[in-house]
């Protein structure tokens, strides 16, 4: 059975695919062709050669953050929406977005969420100075954040870990005393999510004011 007609789409889910499974010095034509079943010369076709094809990538992702939506009904919801799709997105591709940091479009790509946030801090009433410092602080927590997961992903297996110095009793002393609750939180496993909505949630808040 004859291979559908190749298209540029198709060419560059599968180079995006292999940068996120193997990172970007995996990605070769051969390779490129190999996992969609053509010949190189088809890929050249379609998308140039291999540096026009990293291109190709890097404002693919670009425009893949622009399409971030805020969704809330109150300034404070939607600029947390904001914050976590962005999140999700740059959780989402970490090769292509250092690709795109190398290629120096970083402040390209950070763009449409910017604008989105700017919006949302307007009709909170902020304006100037101000409204700048809080696009800025919450863009800088999500990358703070995103960073900090990454790290603890990538860090070798903690000995000991938090659930062996919080989860036994009397190893934290003064620091707990009767709350064993908190000692039984901090032992138990990090929820990212959560506790990445929780500070973004009190970064707004404290940006826009309780009424927002």
């Amino acid at each position: 059975m004859a291979r559908p007609p190749l298209t540029r789409d198709e060419v560059l889910t599968t180079a995006a695919n292999l940068v996120k499974q193997y990172g970007p010095d995996a990605l070769t034509m051969r390779k490129l062709a190999a996992e969609l079943g053509t010949a190189v010369t088809s890929i050249y076709w379609h998308v140039g050669n291999r540096e026009s094809l990293l291109d190709a990538l890097v404002e693919r992702t670009v425009a893949d953050l622009g399409e971030i939506r805020p969704s809330g009904a109150t300034p404070h919801a939607r600029v947390v929406s904001v914050a976590r799709a962005l999140r999700r997105r740059l959780r989402a591709h970490p090769h292509l977005v250092a690709m795109v940091h190398e290629r120096g479009l970083t402040e390209r790509m950070f763009l449409p969420a910017q604008q989105a946030l700017v919006r949302e801090v307007h009709a909170a009433g902020l304006r100037g100075a101000r409204a700048a410092e809080a696009v800025r602080a919450v863009q800088f927590l999500v990358v703070g954040h995103v960073l900090v997961e990454r790290n603890r992903e990538r860090s070798p297996v903690q000995r000991p870990g938090e659930g062996d110095l919080w989860g036994e009793p009397g190893t934290t002393g003064a620091a707990v005393g009767d709350d064993q609750a908190l000692a039984r939180a901090l032992a138990a496993p990090v929820d990212p999510e959560r506790l990445f909505t929780t500070s973004v949630s009190a970064l707004v808040k404290s940006l826009l004011g309780p009424g927002t």
